[in-house]
């Protein structure tokens, strides 16, 4: 079969290339991840030091294609990489599912057994996913800072979003373009991310689950691994290169760059770099705040998770239809679930808060020393979440409750304006188009819900939530059901559900065809009305203040910490808290030692699926085709060193957001795709360890095989470039 294969180095200069070629150097698990825009000035030394061969430029740059030209926002919450010159972009799996999913049927179930477009007329269009490319990154700092002034609160938010308004504006004046101002340092600096947007991105291919979630909850979040977590997906554009909306006569996207694939692999010790989207971390926080999160906030979310889990686990083992509806919504409520666990165990593990306690006490011994600076800052945070933690912790329980918990409340909440200002929608002639909507959102609704399961949801989370939430959210209807059934959960959902028109489609679009003001009145009835609509008041009015108080100090005075810390400790080169920006970071190919007596290899391979099989089993099953591979040693060019690699540790400093990256070696090209991190290393969203923190990434030559040798889709693989590297000449290409 033909492919691209070419073999050349990445743009850099070519003396550079030769004395890094003829002596390799270890890499070092790195703290950090970094603004691309800032490499030059933070970090690029101590990158070129650790294997690096290519410069800032040929990372991030303005005026000609580089790396970043090449990483993708997938979704807003993944990140994605164009691999060839026709806008196809590979993202894991647990990404896309939603997307394939959504395209899934008992008749059609592209979960089970996969999904690969033959031809491209043949690829899956998605409503609502885009995919967003950085065109560059300014430091707006001095007029941001200018705007605030000495202001506080409210007034300084006011003049925050005035000046931020005014500089987006400038930037994508008549451009396509769009932009937001975020702040870094909790607001001591302030970049702008200049964006360019695409909205028709098609399903392209993806592996069947036993692949591409093989290990399940069991696995997630563990090592060893042997999950392809990948998907693939492509951008359209119009006839002039430019985002459009969804159009058949939409055209596959032309990069400005994309990734090479490196088809030599790599050895332990290698170089490697992780370039995307992280979501949050946040390592600066205090002492009184990581209490929080161990004594309150994990052991909530995790209660009220473990409480739905179980439901839905039931549910999804008992029928197909059950198992494509709740698909999504399980991967999503389990993935966060296990992760706190990991979190907290490492976090207590390794003393975290004795850590932050004994850093305050240095940061105090410095600060007495300055007279600028007020030693007991950490102390005055500490005062602020003895006073307002109840209102951190009622928005955590709102979140569980009402956005992860049972359907019906949120479901229910969209009809507040029908229901509510029915006579003066019906007076303006807009009350027949609100109405339509609704059906609308019903169909779509109904299409992934299913009435026994959300009441044994709502059964299970009953007490939980109405026990161990603050009152001052609980809504009157549930507490009139806890004071009637207690701790019967089960009661009291049978009794709510029994009562409500919004589990029922055929009666609520029976309602719905009649919009007249008995409508509104049963809507306003309705205990799933009253309890959704009743927790978004009571947050709006008892707890939002409380929390926007809490988080406008917060900020002030972690804004003034932080920047105390970088007066009083100026050897340290600081990174600021990942926020759902572009980052990368970098690391090497290694395992670890995590525990006493254990030790992590660096990477795994096709005999360990063969040793994990279990037939029929949710999380361990595997397609017989696959085996047949394995059994075989069939691995086509995918090999390494005679064994086909799944996947591989490194120690580049990872977290939620940073699934689909690429991973990359010292020339920039693509050698596998960041899925997860190791149980343990959850807690370096807090606090991140080199010695134990690793992340976990597919071998993107085991990408290759399953989509060629297992898949037969090698149409794909002809639209990218395979590059051979080892004991061949440095060519340096053109940008």
């Amino acid at each position: 079969m033909n492919r691209n294969f070419t073999s050349h180095f990445a743009p850099t200069a070519l003396l550079t290339l030769i004395v890094f070629f003829a002596s390799p150097r270890p890499a070092a698990a790195h703290e950090g991840m970094w603004i691309p825009s800032t490499l030059q000035k933070l970090v690029i030394g101590d990158m070129q030091a650790a294997g690096l061969e290519l410069s800032a430029e040929d990372i991030y740059s303005i005026n000609q294609s580089s790396l970043k030209d090449a990483i993708v926002h997938f979704g807003g919450g993944c990140t994605a990489e164009v691999i060839s010159r026709k806008g196809l972009i590979l993202t894991n799996h647990h990404c896309g599912y939603s997307q394939i999913q959504s395209h899934s049927s008992v008749e059609n179930d592209y979960l089970k057994e996969g999904f690969w477009a033959q031809e491209m007329t043949d690829e899956f269009p998605n409503e609502g996913l885009t995919a967003s490319f950085v065109v560059r990154i300014e430091d707006v700092t001095d007029a941001m800072k200018e705007a605030a002034g000495e202001l506080e609160g409210a007034e300084r938010q006011a003049a925050l979003r005035a000046m931020a308004s005014t500089l987006i504006e400038a930037a994508t004046r008549d451009n396509g373009y769009e932009a937001e101002i975020n702040p870094f340092f909790y607001g001591n600096s302030y970049y702008m991310v200049v964006k360019e947007i695409f909205r028709d991105v098609r399903l392209v291919g993806a592996p069947p689950s036993a692949i591409g979630k093989f290990g399940g909850d069991t696995d997630n979040w563990e090592w060893p691994r042997h999950t392809g977590d990948f998907a693939l997906f492509r951008i359209y554009a119009d006839a002039d290169n430019k985002p459009a909306d969804y159009s058949p006569a939409n055209v596959p996207y032309t990069p400005k760059h994309s990734l090479p694939i490196n088809m030599d692999g790599l050895d332990p010790g290698d170089y490697t770099m992780v370039f995307g989207f992280p979501g949050v971390t946040e390592q600066y926080l205090t002492s009184d705040a990581v209490a929080y999160v161990l004594e309150q906030a994990n052991p909530a979310r995790k209660a009220m998770r473990e409480a739905s889990l179980g439901v839905i686990d039931r549910a999804m083992g008992s029928s197909d239809e059950l198992r494509i509806k709740y698909a999504a919504k399980q991967s999503r409520i389990a993935n966060a679930h296990k992760k706190w666990i990991g979190q907290t165990m490492g976090l207590q593990r390794y003393d975290v808060l004795g850590q932050k306690t004994e850093f305050e006490e240095k940061f105090r011994e410095a600060a007495a020393d300055n007279p600028d600076i007020d030693p007991e800052i950490p102390a005055r945070l500490g005062e602020l979440y003895a006073e307002f933690s109840p209102y951190v912790l009622a928005r955590d329980y709102l979140i569980e409750f009402y956005f992860y918990g049972p359907e019906i409340l949120r479901f229910a909440e969209q009809f507040a304006q029908v229901a509510e200002f029915r006579d003066s929608l019906d007076d303006a002639g807009l009350l027949s188009e609100k109405v339509e909507k609704l059906k609308t959102a019903a169909e779509k609704h109904f299409k992934n819900y299913d009435r026994i399961t959300d009441r044994q949801i709502m059964a299970a989370q009953f007490a939980v939530f109405t026990e161990g939430c603050p009152e001052m959210l609980v809504p009157q209807v549930l507490r009139e059901y806890a004071s009637k059934y207690g701790e019967d959960g089960k009661r009291a959902a049978d009794a709510f559900f029994g009562q409500t028109v919004f589990a029922d489609k055929e009666a609520l679009m029976k309602l719905l065809d009649k919009p007249n003001k008995k409508m509104a009145k049963t809507v306003l009835k309705d205990p799933a009305y009253l309890a959704g609509a009743g927790l978004m008041q009571n947050y709006r009015s008892a707890v939002a203040p409380g929390y926007a108080y809490f988080n406008d100090r917060k900020d002030a005075l972690m804004r003034e910490y932080v920047a105390a810390r970088m007066t009083l400790f100026p050897e340290v080169n600081y990174w600021p808290d990942a926020n759902s920006t572009l980052r990368i970071t970098f690391g090497s190919m290694e395992g670890s030692r995590p525990r006493d007596g254990m030790k992590y290899m660096p990477y795994t391979t096709l005999a360990g699926i063969a040793e994990k099989y279990i037939p029929d089993h949710r999380d361990f099953d595997v397609p017989e085709k696959l085996l047949e591979l394995q059994r075989e040693r069939d691995y086509g060019p995918y090999a390494t060193e005679g064994e086909m690699r799944v996947c591989f540790l490194g120690s580049n400093h990872t977290t939620g957001g940073n699934s689909g990256s690429p991973a990359l070696d010292a020339r920039g090209h693509l050698v596998g795709l960041n899925f997860d991190r190791t149980w343990e290393s959850t807690m370096s969203d807090i606090m991140f360890n080199g010695e134990i923190c690793r992340n976990i990434m597919v071998d993107i030559k085991y990408v290759l095989f399953i989509i060629d040798k297992f898949a037969g889709a090698g149409h794909l693989i002809d639209e990218m470039e395979l590059v051979y590297l080892k004991d061949r000449e440095p060519a340096p290409i053109e940008n």
